[in-house]
């Protein structure tokens, strides 16, 4: 028998080479053809579609594609063009990246470093230039050491890994076990002790205690309530937070006994979960208008809003749950802490404090922004928030204190203005932090980084990636709603076997493993996505307003009146324009911000552009205002002038309907439903989705979704079992797949129950907020215990960022122009 020999798999530039010893003509025929078109980045089609084009033989050029060179570009995310040379950065697999340069005139081939391949790519900008001394970013000295996985396939699920490698330490010796005992009995609530008192000063003397607990709880009943038996267990060494009845404290006793005998990692993750440890959460987002009410639909604020409030019910319902199993009492508080605006626009928006409905200790708390003139009293885009935040984090300090007595035991935040608040809360005052990013925008505006300084005066993209950089960092766990949001695709098949190696794009996070932002600074290790702190927790939609249409007896059929009003009154004014003729007809129905990234307007030309669409069904869709005088959003009112033009120009009279921007969530759960009714469906066709709440709630309402493939939504969908995915970049095969949905539905009207009842499966194994509030209290809890034990504030990062916020990131926040009040 031959044993084969180990060798180690060939590099990019051996694979380059090899091409070139081989298929000399055909690589050197399409390179010449890349470096032809100029200096320049070329994008990943780019890179595939000028194979078709090269000069040669079909063999030749079949070779080539199928050979080592082929399946470089497959995986290419971009290519510098700087002639004679081709630079390729190449992604064998989510979160590694290999970069190889090629001289076309001379036909040589090297491996570039990171910051070798980012030099390169500068001279774009600033062409040749000879200085060698570029302020780099480099975080991974500081993580050397620190413990993480290596298979993509591993990315997202950071707790699970880490409670794996802390169970393997725990398991080597009864020293290792020490900093969970220190844990147990440091924790304590506003001085009330917890958990451990001073009689157990020892492992050995914790097992003898816990044998004993054990012993005396299996003589009581199972709902025999902890008062019964504190005195007993005070003297054990034993007081309040293991359980509320005999039963659960005994479960509890169980759960550590094995732990201390046979550290197990679901073990551990289910003690840990169970600790009481957070009472008190405070998150962040102050941008845009905070409210619950006449606020969805204004400039900056969607989603974020939604998914924040449907966060805190769930939450505080979980806290509430957790602390009476844990036998404590004790009131939970949630604050979010917001913008206060005096300019409020008709919101609550200029109030201080306000409780959050279907809750009973949740408050928005509102901070003004605040300069040596004085309050700013309007609302400003997100993108120019910058100048504000340091003085917004000390009053929100302030005002936190004063209305927790005491510090939160949790912060998070959410984008990158409330992310780089929070982490300036965090370091403060010693507290967990957990970072939601919703959105990256890098990732949105192709090409922001390298040149950025034609973004900067309208988005100041230099500040809010720099903020980003600081607050991913800073974190102690970070959420996400998707595999997408942190690695891109291909995703792993346990993911989402029906997108595998569909898409080769990179995730959000990964986009800022390495960019350069040229003449400020060159970030060659901004972020690892194979940190153990990324886990994916998934939100859901609130089951109270989005609910299925066939559950009758809850439908708001009161609403139905002003529903068929809005969807139908002949009447043009600022909620409605536009006419549906044949009401008979199901109806294709979308709703989002009004901005260039959510691609309403690009669905509305899809929808023009095809004769068989417009035959078969109407167009209505709810987004912004339809007056360009009501919005102060620069894009929107791009996308307003757009919609007109598309109404006027394809003549969608009687078949489209554009309704303004509708902050009603219970009538807005209604006409879901009421979609619903005429068999319609729900299209989200933006270019880019991190998550697609929007996606979930259509879903969750029974109604068959068509949802962009760029970004949460293709791991949402099942394609052909649970909606569709649809990408917006070919807008004729997604008018393609709606005429071959609604014509399936004529033949077979089973068919659109089938994909109905398959959305709504999908929602109640994946994504509801009960199933995220028991995620995220549970990682919170490990990440705090891990914080504590391993000494995981991992200081020196903290104090390398420390000093990039104040050496570099304040002089980029002073480059923002303050606003300036209107005058009354």
């Amino acid at each position: 028998m031959v044993i084969p020999k180990l060798g180690r798999s060939p590099s990019i530039r051996d694979r380059v080479e090899d091409t070139l010893s081989a298929h000399r003509n055909e690589l050197v025929a399409l390179l010449s053809r890349y470096v032809a078109q100029g200096n320049g980045i070329l994008q990943p089609h780019h890179l595939i579609d000028e194979l078709d084009n090269i000069v040669g033989d079909d063999v030749g050029r079949q070779k080539l594609s199928d050979g080592p060179f082929g399946q470089i570009l497959k995986s290419a995310q971009e290519a510098i063009i700087l002639p004679p040379f081709v630079a390729i950065a190449v992604r064998p697999r989510p979160g590694v990246w290999e970069f190889v340069r090629v001289n076309v005139h001379e036909l040589s081939v090297d491996q570039l470093s990171v910051s070798e391949y980012l030099r390169f790519k500068e001279e774009l900008v600033d062409g040749m230039f000879n200085d060698y001394y570029v302020l780099e970013l480099d975080l991974e000295p500081f993580n050397a050491s620190f413990p993480r996985p290596n298979r993509s396939s591993s990315i997202g699920n950071g707790v699970q890994f880490l409670n794996r490698h802390l169970s393997s330490i725990m398991f080597r010796n009864k020293e290792s076990l020490e900093p969970l005992l220190d844990f147990l009995r440091a924790h304590k609530h506003k001085g009330q002790v917890m958990m451990l008192n001073d009689r157990i000063q020892s492992i050995s003397r914790l097992q003898s205690a816990l044998v004993k607990g054990e012993d005396h709880l299996t003589k009581l009943p199972p709902e025999t309530p902890f008062g019964e038996f504190e005195y007993v267990f005070q003297g054990m060494g034993f007081e309040r937070g293991w359980g509320d009845t005999a039963q659960r404290v005994l479960e509890m006793i169980h759960l550590l006994l094995d732990i201390l005998q046979a550290p197990d990692p679901s073990t551990l993750e289910t003690f840990l979960g169970r600790i009481p440890m957070v009472f008190n959460v405070v998150i962040l987002s102050p941008h845009g208008y905070f409210g619950q009410a006449n606020v969805l639909g204004l400039p900056d604020t969607g989603g974020q809003v939604v998914y924040i409030l449907d966060q805190v019910r769930a939450l505080e319902s979980e806290m509430f749950l957790r602390i009476q199993k844990q036998g404590l009492d004790v009131t939970p508080r949630i604050l979010i802490v917001t913008r206060l605006i005096p300019d409020a626009k008709g919101t609550t928006c200029n109030q201080r404090l306000e409780r959050v409905s279907g809750t009973e200790h949740t408050h928005i708390l509102r901070v003004p922004f605040r300069t040596e003139k004085g309050i700013l009293r309007k609302w400003i885009s997100r993108f120019d928030v910058w100048p504000y935040l340091e003085t917004f984090a000390e009053d929100a300090a302030s005002e936190i204190a004063a209305e927790l007595q005491g510090i939160p035991d949790l912060i998070i935040g959410n984008y990158s203005d409330g992310n780089l608040v929070a982490s300036l809360l965090a370091s403060k005052l010693g507290v967990t932090q957990c970072t939601i990013a919703h959105a990256l925008e890098k990732t949105k505006y192709p090409d922001s980084d390298i040149y950025w300084k034609k973004f900067d005066d309208k988005y100041h993209f230099s500040c809010q990636f720099t903020a980003d950089l600081i607050a991913m960092n800073n974190a102690d766990f970070i959420i996400t709603s998707t595999y997408q949001e942190i690695a891109g695709t291909s995703l792993p098949k346990t993911v989402a076997p029906w997108y595998y190696e569909v898409k080769n794009t990179v995730g959000q996070y990964e986009s800022h493993t390495a960019f350069t932002l040229p003449g400020l600074y060159r970030v060659v290790h901004g972020i690892d996505v194979f940190d153990p702190k990324f886990n994916i927790v998934s939100p859901g939609a609130d089951m109270c307003i989005y609910f299925p249409f066939s559950e009758v007896e809850k439908r708001l059929t009161a609403l139905h009146g002003s529903i068929e009003k809005l969807l139908y009154d002949p009447e043009q004014n600022e909620e409605h324009i536009g006419m549906l003729n044949d009401r008979s007809k199901p109806i294709i129905f979308s709703m989002a911000r009004l901005d260039r990234v959510k691609n309403i307007t690009g669905l509305v030309e899809c929808y023009a552009k095809n004769a068989k669409l417009r035959e078969l069904a109407n167009l209505v869709v709810v987004a912004g205002y339809n007056d360009v005088k009501k919005s102060n959003d620069r894009e929107e009112i791009v996308e307003i002038e757009k919609m007109h033009e598309l109404m006027k120009n394809y003549d969608l009279q009687g078949q489209f309907r554009w309704i303004s921007a509708q902050t009603n969530r219970a009538r807005n759960g209604e006409l879901y439903r009421y979609i619903a009714d005429t068999k319609g469906i729900f299209v989200q066709p933006a270019f880019y989705e991190a998550f697609g709440l929007t996606v979930v709630e259509a879903m969750t309402c029974g109604l068959p979704t068509f949802a962009t493939c760029h970004g949460g939504p293709a791991e949402i969908i099942e394609p052909g079992v649970s909606g569709f995915n649809i990408d917006p970049y070919h807008p004729d095969q997604v008018a393609a797949v709606m005429v071959d949905f609604f014509e399936k539905c004529k033949e077979d009207p089973s068919y659109w129950n089938k994909i109905s009842d398959g959305g709504l499966q999908r929602i109640y194994e994946r994504y509801t907020w009960k199933i995220y509030s028991e995620r995220l209290m549970t990682l919170a809890g490990v990440y705090g215990f891990w914080k504590y034990v391993s000494k995981l504030e991992r200081r020196e990062t903290r104090r390398y960022l420390e000093m990039f916020y104040i050496l570099k990131f304040r002089d980029l926040v002073n480059s923002v122009p303050l606003a300036i009040d209107d005058q009354h």
